[in-house]
């Protein structure tokens, strides 16, 4: 009888059901999400290291070396506090990305105005005028620690204003524009500088910038080369060249852009 009850548990245990296929099913998904967002990143070579450490431990185990083992173990107790800090942009882009899968947008409300007429109008003119410019569209994540970088400000977008902030030689022309809803919120800003591949030679720091911030966040930044003249948007950590006016607007608002370059 005991027999017959064991063979009955192990039949039960190992009965494959339509949970565990979604279970591995969700975890596989994550796995890939989260080596999606490290590809190409300075936590891909940091995860590297990590896995070295743990090899290393491994050996070290094995062959009984306790001094090594233990040095190892109060790097792995310690060293959680430190990837937590070195991660942080891409815990942070991961938030990001959380909140734009499709689930969540439903949601959400898109809210359409006169504000991506006058953001548009201004790249325009600064693009004819070949002045730099860089502004970032705040969406979910919150920039304020890009906002405490430079001077704040509670000013209602328009095309004239922005326009005027870069102007060369005026105090906040050096710097990024921040905007929240229908409100320029920051001027002069510090952006992150992405540690990625930019592509082009020709682009410079504003767009290692403007794709820095793309990658930590989920805002829209568009850029103004100041050699080129050409109009850069930097969102969901990819960088879009050569936007025309028509295009801007359209990306602005919400509706689908052709032909990207």
């Amino acid at each position: 009888m005991t027999g017959l009850a064991n063979e009955q548990v192990v039949q039960i245990t190992t009965q494959f059901t339509w949970r565990d296929g979604l279970e591995i099913g969700v975890v596989a998904l994550v796995f890939y999400r989260i080596l999606l967002l490290i590809h190409g990143t300075r936590a891909l070579q940091i995860l590297g290291g990590v896995a070295v450490l743990v090899a290393a431990y491994a050996i070290a185990s094995l062959l009984q070396l306790t001094m090594i083992t233990y040095l190892l173990g109060l790097v792995f107790t310690y060293g959680v506090f430190a990837l937590l800090i070195i991660f942080q942009p891409e815990l942070r882009a991961a938030l990001a990305h959380l909140g734009q899968a499709p689930v969540t947008r439903l949601f959400k409300r898109v809210e359409q105005g006169p504000v991506e007429d006058d953001i548009a109008d201004a790249v325009d003119r600064l693009s004819r005028s070949g002045v730099g410019a860089i502004i970032a569209i705040e969406r979910d994540v919150p920039l304020s620690d890009f906002i405490d970088s430079g001077s704040s400000l509670q000013a209602k977008v328009s095309a004239d204003l922005l326009t005027t902030i870069f102007t060369p030689y005026s105090p906040l022309h050096d710097g990024a524009v921040i905007i929240r809803g229908d409100t320029i919120v920051g001027a002069g800003c510090i952006l992150p500088l992405s540690q990625g591949a930019v592509g082009h030679r020709s682009l410079g720091t504003r767009h290692r910038a403007a794709l820095g911030l793309a990658e930590e966040t989920d805002a829209i930044v568009i850029v103004v080369s100041e050699e080129t003249a050409v109009v850069s948007v930097a969102r969901d950590g990819a960088l879009q060249v050569r936007l025309t006016p028509v295009q801007l607007r359209d990306l602005l608002a919400g509706r689908a852009v052709k032909s990207i370059g």
